[in-house]
């Protein structure tokens, strides 16, 4: 029977990195937080093999003295906290001394540090739980710290690594999340020799804009609010720049970027009766609050947190946000009109503007039964509905009309009974605003939404062909092509099969450039743009 035994400090530092260390990015992290924790005002970080190779990290911080430069790569040895009480109310990015050991556990890592003062720089080498006597070396004053191949004494771990193209992509969202965060510090960064980003210091507009692009800031709103020493302040954007995805995301707790279902859930609340729930806001919200009302020990990776009073924290973003966008929505009447009056201007072409044999007629023809314009504050433009158009969706919403039987006259009790069971939408009654099916069952009147209903049609076959692994494909004769973020693409490389799966054929390009060459013969009338970006 195995005995129990102490395991040895390599062994230990190597299981502690598959926490803490889990990929590139997560060293990246770890470094630039040292860096801001330092003091640094400039940050110059160095890639190879996305991060694999080579990871170095060079700032102009404080530095390290000389005796203190050996006890950086031991584990829990930190100059952050030194009691219980440091830990309850940690003011800095890092606190649990346990990155550097980690990095000097599974890669070949090289520190270089030169304190204010000194007449030159000391430098250290470890790799494989040794570690080399502090020598003089050629530093300016700050720190750099330099891993190279990642897991190279763990190749079982080593091979769980996603390809090159998907590692800097990682590393580089690390970097915008850690460059929006602080403006005040001037960021750059170098891939394979080529220099990728080069963030002077900016004010907080400005680094929001150059990191996420100007339609991101012509389509925010600003959001600001102090009650006592919580402090929520950053930008939100509208509606119309909602996204697909959340990498649009970003939220900081006392300059920490952080994940928190709290948050996150008070974003979501904020934005539902605004924002379509298949997509997601956009935004960058810092919130400010007292050290001790916040616990960010919860995980060595130290982006989940734990509010003291997390329904309060949770009424509060809610509220700050809410009213933000609630003061835009409702301070422009003319464009909600305007975006009102575009769902009531349908193309007369539209199949479904056809008057029904039952003599029914629009309300705008007629002075019988006639709705007032309601006037939306936050209206969807009519485009966002029209992914399928023209004959693809009178064909496939033909279908939901099946459903619903035309209003029969003399009809038997039994027989009505029957038919509302069949047919749970029950009678069509007739259109409304060339968009929605009036009906009337049972229960009371039913509104269905043809676009929505092609959706759901759609969906359903194209989950039906899948599950047959028999998805019918329809190449593009000309492809398209459209900018997508550098993690984007590195997720289509990855993702080659699966996305062959599902009826696409998507190839880069370039490292910010998808093509789009086939795709499901299911969304041919869709675009090819959007329904890949989907």
């Amino acid at each position: 029977m195995p005995t129990i035994q102490l395991l040895p400090d390599l062994l230990i530092s190597q299981i502690a990195a598959g926490e803490v260390i889990e990929r590139p990015a997560s060293a990246l992290k770890e470094l630039l937080e040292n860096s801001l924790d330092a003091g640094a005002t400039e940050i110059a970080v160095q890639m190879e093999g996305g991060g694999v190779k080579l990871l170095r990290v060079r700032d102009n911080g404080g530095g390290i003295s000389p005796d203190e430069l050996p006890l950086a790569l031991l584990r829990h040895a930190t100059s952050k906290i030194a009691s219980l009480d440091d830990l309850q109310r940690v003011a800095s990015m890092g606190f649990r001394g346990e990155a550097l050991a980690s990095m000097a556990a599974v890669a070949q890592v090289t520190l270089t540090s030169r304190s204010r003062g000194a007449a030159h720089a000391w430098q250290i080498q470890a790799a494989d739980g040794t570690q080399s006597d502090a020598a003089p070396a050629a530093h300016a004053h700050g720190t750099s710290m330099e891993m190279r191949e990642l897991y190279f004494n763990t190749p079982a771990r080593r091979k769980f690594l996603k390809s090159e193209s998907t590692e800097y992509a990682w590393c580089e969202e690390t970097l915008k999340r850690i460059a929006l965060s602080r403006p005040d510090v001037a960021f750059s960064l170098q891939h394979n020799g080529k220099n990728v980003w080069q963030l002077p210091q900016h004010d907080l507009a400005q680094r929001i804009t150059a990191i996420l692009g100007g339609e991101f800031g012509q389509h925010a709103v600003t959001v600001e609010r102090q009650i006592g020493a919580l402090h929520l302040y950053g930008v939100a954007a509208l509606p119309a720049y909602s996204r697909f995805t959340r990498d649009g995301q970003y939220f900081f707790v006392n300059g920490r970027f952080v994940r928190d279902k709290v948050l996150m859930h008070a974003v979501r609340l904020a934005y539902q009766d605004i924002l379509h729930h298949q997509r997601h806001p956009a935004f960058v919200l810092f919130l400010d609050m007292p050290p001790e009302q916040v616990d960010v020990n919860v995980h060595p990776a130290k982006s989940e947190v734990r509010f003291r009073e997390s329904q309060g924290i949770h009424q509060f973003v809610f509220h700050a946000l809410q009213d933000a966008l609630g003061a835009t929505m409702s301070g422009t009447p003319a464009e909600s009109e305007t975006a009102a009056s575009s769902f009531r201007r349908m193309p007369e072409s539209s199949a479904f503007n056809q008057e029904p044999d039952s003599g029914l007629r629009r309300s705008d023809e007629t002075n019988i039964g006639q709705q007032q314009a309601m006037s939306f504050n936050a209206a969807q433009p009519q485009a966002a509905y029209k992914l399928w158009e023209g004959s693809a969706i009178a064909q496939n919403v033909g279908r939901v009309l099946t459903r619903l039987h035309p209003v029969a006259v003399g009809l038997k009790p039994d027989l009505q009974t029957q038919s509302s069971q069949e047919h749970p939408l029950g009678f069509a009654l007739g259109q409304l605003s060339g968009i929605y099916i009036l009906a009337q069952n049972q229960q009371g009147l039913v509104v269905v939404d043809m676009h929505a209903a092609h959706e759901r049609i759609v969906y359903e076959r194209l989950k039906a062909a899948f599950d047959a692994q028999q998805m019918p494909t329809q190449p593009l004769l000309i492809p398209v092509t459209f900018a997508a973020d550098t993690l984007d693409v590195a997720t289509v490389e990855d993702e080659q099969e699966s996305l062959h799966k599902l009826g696409f054929d998507i190839a880069p390009l370039s490292p910010t450039t998808l093509a789009v060459r086939a795709m499901p013969a299911m969304l041919k009338q869709s675009h090819a743009e959007a329904a890949a970006k989907e």
